[in-house]
């Protein structure tokens, strides 16, 4: 499987500004804090500090410990300090989409915030199209319809009484705020609460009203790469972070994990494989027509004011529901050893509905692909620890056919002719399913950066402080690209 390299540049890329740069990229199974120094002029990244993070049901539902998150990420802005005793010129936050943080007016969290996971937006969701169709939501935010969305988790509060707050705030924008950044909705992931009208890029009146939503909680959206202030608090005291900018990047981590993608061209296409799937191209313009809005892609803000143009699909979120289920019976099965395996296990007869709504929930996951194997009139698999490697071969190969639908879809949709796949994100180490994904697409597959969405947010850091400080423009995307090259093979420093 090729590496995905960037072309070299015009001009050598050298900051002006020695210090280091920190990036924080939040995710639903880990929180990672990086650092970025430059040795001889060459960048290298560091892995500082990673912690394990999920979601936890307590009383009220499913929500995220954002104490623990929290106390994570000063420990590793502590370590990033300790070694870069040049001084961190910058720190910015990206993360998992649509869920988010009720503060009060002081700013602070009235709650831990509830998991996109949690079912309490099955009841929301139905609520929500009550009082505005699905249809004209499509239609007003070109964005596809998926019940973990912010609009319904908004009116799930609603419906349980919860307070509203001052205010609400997606995750890296809270941490953000929390650091002494100004409050506010960076617009790649403002764009995922199906909140944001399409073309005017602002909040949507039409919909906040008929929700009865109150749009004053709704933070001032601004652009990937906006300076949102001075680092301020405790950790100031360290001579590391003495004037120390705060900045919003793309904070949605596809839109930073698509920005760290150093390609050229008009030929190709990406998948951002973790825990989802998203599946797509880059466009100039959203595409927003009656088949694109049938068959639910999505148009999501990315860097330089241009658009994610993708499908969610399920991902390796099945695979780590089953070996959660494993590990239960007794077979503790490491990925790589499964990924293994599972290439030399005999080819599945019948392939899986990856995007059935029952393989989104949590538990069970055994049981629910065994149910719709069986509605298809499939066999069911041995459920045994032992049996794994086939049911991992199912999955592989199931998400491999449906990457090639998608793929083939996003073709038609955009006009384009496409050639080449980048496969970023944790996934992309798959090498099995790789292959699997080139055969049934017949594109060449380049893997990309498995922490690309750290490369995307320091590659938008670098173009804000080093270049142009009009961050929607097609110049400004141009040099996010040129640093993302730079930046995509120094990601191979790794602390113990």
């Amino acid at each position: 499987m090729k590496r995905a390299r960037a072309k070299a540049g015009k001009q050598e890329l050298i900051p002006a500004d020695a210090r280091a740069s920190v990036a924080v990229d939040l995710g639903a199974e880990s929180c990672r804090v990086s650092l970025l120094r430059w040795v001889e002029g060459k960048p290298v990244v560091t892995l500082m500090h990673r912690f394990a993070n999920a979601p936890r049901m307590v009383e009220g539902g499913l929500k995220w410990d954002l104490a623990m998150i929290e106390s994570g990420l000063d420990e590793g802005l502590r370590l990033c300090a300790e070694l870069a005793t040049e001084g961190i010129r910058s720190i910015a936050v990206d993360g998992w989409a649509v869920d988010y943080v009720r503060v009060d007016a002081d700013g602070k969290a009235l709650d831990d915030p509830f998991c996109y996971r949690d079912e309490r937006t099955i009841k929301a969701e139905r609520s929500v199209h009550r009082k505005i169709s699905p249809d004209r939501l499509r239609e007003l935010t070109g964005v596809q319809l998926l019940r973990i969305n912010t609009v319904y988790q908004l009116h799930a509060d609603a419906l349980q009484g919860l307070q509203a707050g001052r205010q609400w705030m997606n995750l890296p924008e809270y941490i953000l705020s929390q650091w002494g950044g100004a409050r506010v909705a960076e617009h790649t992931n403002a764009t995922h609460t199906e909140l944001v009208e399409l073309y005017q890029r602002q909040w949507c009146r039409e919909i906040f009203s008929a929700v009865q939503l109150d749009l004053a909680c709704a933070a001032k959206i601004v652009p990937p790469g906006t300076e949102v202030g001075r680092l301020q608090g405790a950790l100031t005291e360290l001579p590391a972070f003495r004037n120390t900018v705060l900045i919003a990047p793309a904070c949605h981590d596809t839109a930073s994990a698509i920005a760290g993608i150093p390609a050229v061209g008009n030929d190709w296409a990406y998948i951002s494989s973790g825990t989802w799937s998203l599946v797509g191209t880059l466009l100039e313009q959203p595409r927003n027509g009656a088949e694109a809005r049938e068959e639910n892609f999505t148009n999501l803000g990315a860097v330089g004011d241009r658009i994610c143009f993708h499908k969610n699909v399920n991902g390796m979120w099945l695979i780590k529901q089953c070996m959660e289920a494993w590990a239960a019976a007794g077979k503790t099965w490491d990925v790589k050893e499964l990924v293994a395996a599972a290439e030399v296990a005999a080819k599945p007869q019948g392939l899986l509905d990856v995007d059935d709504p029952e393989l989104m929930l949590a538990g069970r996951m055994l049981e629910r692909i065994n149910t719709q194997r069986t509605k298809r009139g499939f066999e069911r698999l041995d459920e045994s620890p032992e049996n794994a490697p086939a049911f991992a071969s199912l999955i592989f190969h199931s998400l491999a056919a449906r990457y090639a639908k998608v793929l083939d879809r996003v073709g038609v949709h955009s006009g384009k002719r496409l050639k080449r796949l980048f496969v970023v994100g944790g996934a992309s180490q798959n090498e099995f399913l790789n292959r699997l994904t080139a055969e049934a697409t017949g594109l060449q597959v380049f893997r990309g950066s498995a922490e690309s969405s750290t490369v995307g947010n320091f590659a938008v850091q670098l173009a804000v402080l080093e270049g142009s400080r009009d961050a929607v423009t097609g110049a400004y995307a141009e040099q996010v690209s040129q640093w993302a090259g730079l930046m995509v093979d120094a990601t191979a420093v790794r602390l113990p």
